[in-house]
């Protein structure tokens, strides 16, 4: 079997969160957004899950959105862990420094593990959600929230034109996103069972494209591309990327939109006591016995 390609720098990534931490929190009301959204989705679940894990807490979003929910008494204890020591340091409960690419956590140790917008950045998704479900539990939690593929589409069609027009080519300056529609695919894919998976597309609006680019670096979550341009932009392609931004993405009252899509997903670690869909072959009432009509051969034409 053939390694995935490596598509970020996680050193890099490492970097930019350390560098991002002290003003992580000006800027993470994607994450607040997302962390709301897992919490009320466990809120809905009537169970106890006596150790958790949230993966890539950044600045504990998660365990802040769950300490005023319905949901809190569900959880024993929390790890928060973050690929950034910098994210973790300065607060109360167990943390732990963690690479969502290689997961120290013992086979079937966990009751949930939780992760909101970390988990696009791993090379190998697929790798890091088969991990997570080997360290739960059978019958065991995970959901978990990632940027997708209409994310930031206006900044990545204006830097793209913008070079392409002044230097003759264009690098890729926007890190590429899951589609929204492989969401539950990718759950399967990495053996969990009963996955679900969700769209939410968030619009957000800036007072200019400059602001975003702020945000996106307070986020930590500028591009890491492995095959990136190696020269920043120049100063006359950005702000022609500038001016198509505002050209075609100001609204009426001249602010800009920029779109974020998050793929959200829950799935269980397969367990016996879990529903199963029927094998072919094993129904007991024919379909057209149970809608009460009559059943007839392909291209046999109704009785007059």
């Amino acid at each position: 079997m053939t390694a995935p390609p490596v598509l970020f720098d996680r050193a890099l990534h490492r970097w930019r969160l350390d560098r991002a931490a002290a003003s992580y929190d000006t800027a993470g009301f994607l994450k607040a957004r997302a962390a709301a959204d897992a919490v009320d989705r466990l809120d809905a679940i009537l169970r106890r899950f006596p150790l958790a894990v949230d993966l890539g807490a950044r600045t504990g979003a998660f365990a802040e959105a769950l300490k005023d929910s319905e949901a809190a008494g569900k959880i024993d204890t929390l790890i928060e862990t973050d690929l950034s020591a910098a994210m973790l340091a300065g607060r109360s409960g167990p943390r732990l420094v963690v690479d969502e690419e290689r997961l120290p956590f013992a086979p079937e140790s966990l009751d949930l593990v939780v992760s909101t917008l970390a988990l696009h950045w791993t090379n190998d998704l697929v790798g890091a959600l088969v991990q997570i479900r080997r360290a739960l539990k059978p019958d065991g939690l995970f959901i978990g929230a990632f940027l997708g593929g209409a994310t930031l589409t206006e900044l990545r069609q204006c830097l793209l034109e913008a070079e392409s027009e002044i230097s003759g080519g264009a690098h890729q300056r926007v890190s590429p996103f899951a589609d929204g529609f492989d969401g539950a695919g990718l759950l399967q894919r990495a053996g969990f069972a009963l996955p679900v998976s969700d769209v939410d597309r968030v619009t957000v609006r800036y007072a200019h494209p400059l602001s975003l680019l702020k945000d996106l670096r307070a986020m930590g979550e500028t591009s890491v591309l492995v095959d990136r341009a190696r020269k920043p932009l120049s100063r006359k392609v950005l702000f022609r990327a500038l001016e198509l931004y505002q050209t075609r993405f100001a609204q009426a009252d001249g602010k800009v939109a920029a779109t974020f899509e998050i793929i959200t997903v829950t799935g269980w670690a397969p367990h016996e006591s879990q529903q199963k869909p029927l094998k072919p072959g094993s129904a007991k009432v024919r379909l057209a016995d149970a809608l009460k009509t009559t059943e007839r051969s392909a291209g046999e034409k109704p009785a007059p």
